[in-house]
């Protein structure tokens, strides 16, 4: 008895920022970066056509510091995942008090009591509910956590899991930080929120086989450095040379142990970490130019939005009623990289 799809919704935050409008600001903020002409055009070459923010964008010309951070990230997150949560009870067509157990990733903010019992206390979710947060996993909580969800939907057969992935990355961008990786965090992130319900029993496709691989010695390649208004991203150049190299190895030898051939793989659904990620995926998985094309319509529409941005992907590929096996996959601080497959046919 695998733990099967039951829903998948997503929500995101009011604030639309177009790509063009970021970019303007972003040279004006940065004016003084000695060679901020040449990496404006980082903001074209994303592939990122608009993405939502929890706060408008004249929040950006602001100082904000941990307190101030963290209360717009309690207040959003909290607010993005009972949105999400109604849906996805709508759309199971099921009650509050169905839900067992509640997992919730978020790596973008901290909050003690964590997301889940704030959302435990706003929704009125039954009081012996069980209660797992997640948090570190950065790009990848998306298909790691789904993963821990499904195994724990599993262990309690008939049991409703509820699954919810809130990132608020834009919180953490820090306009006095001249850094590359800053820049190129402004340029690639957005928020938003997804989540689904799992269970034993009901109807939806299937949740697999799942891997995790983490790299030795990559400590630095990704992750966020706590600085003293907040935390501040750390990228590597040499994550798309990663992904060229490593991905396709690592994919095949999961599928081998799953005893899955890679021509069984009907369909792909992938992290879109950014635009050269996507290329190097694109051709570990030998596919053309734009193959992937549903994570790149959703890194266009929403940028890069952390552990959320599978589930996007996952959602407009519309898993739940595809007759075909998807392979959802992510990369992730660690350096990691997580593989889950889910079964339609």
């Amino acid at each position: 008895m695998r733990p099967r799809l039951l829903a998948l919704k997503s929500a995101v935050p009011p604030f639309v920022i177009a790509q063009a409008d970021a970019a303007a600001y972003a040279r004006g903020l940065f004016a003084q970066v000695r060679d901020i002409a040449r990496l404006i055009p980082v903001f074209q070459n994303t592939g990122i056509r608009q993405r939502y923010s929890c706060v408008p964008i004249e929040w950006y010309l602001g100082d904000h510091g941990w307190k101030d951070r963290t209360e717009l990230y309690i207040e959003n997150a909290v607010d993005l995942l009972e949105t999400v949560t109604q849906r996805l009870l709508e759309e199971a067509q099921l009650q509050r008090d169905d839900i067992d157990s509640i997992v919730v990733v978020s790596t973008t903010g901290v909050a003690t009591p964590s997301l889940d019992a704030l959302l435990v206390e706003r929704m009125g979710l039954r009081r012996d509910i069980r209660r797992l947060p997640i948090f570190g996993l950065g790009c990848a909580g998306g298909v790691t956590g789904l993963a821990r969800a499904a195994e724990m939907a599993e262990t309690r057969p008939g049991s409703k899991v509820l699954f919810l992935v809130v990132e608020l990355c834009a919180l953490t961008f820090r306009k006095n930080d001249l850094s590359k990786s800053n820049i190129i965090a402004t340029a690639l992130f957005g928020d938003g929120a997804a989540g689904a319900i799992l269970s034993t029993e009901g109807e939806g496709p299937v949740l697999g086989a799942a891997h995790e691989h983490t790299w030795a010695h990559s400590l630095d390649v990704m992750g966020w450095d706590m600085a003293e208004d907040g935390l501040k991203a750390r990228f590597a150049a040499s994550i798309p040379g990663l992904v060229a190299s490593d991905f396709r190895p690592l994919l095949d030898d999961f599928l081998a142990r799953s005893g899955i051939g890679f021509s069984d793989i009907d369909a792909f659904a992938c992290h879109p970490g950014g635009a050269k990620v996507l290329d190097a995926l694109e051709d570990a998985l030998e596919m053309p130019r734009g193959g992937l094309e549903d994570s790149r319509a959703v890194l266009s529409d929403y940028g890069n939005m952390s552990a959320v941005t599978v589930l996007f992907v996952a959602e407009r590929m519309n898993l739940r009623q595809k007759n075909q096996r998807t392979l959802l996959t992510a990369l992730g601080p660690g350096f990691s990289a997580a593989f889950l497959m889910l079964d339609g046919r």
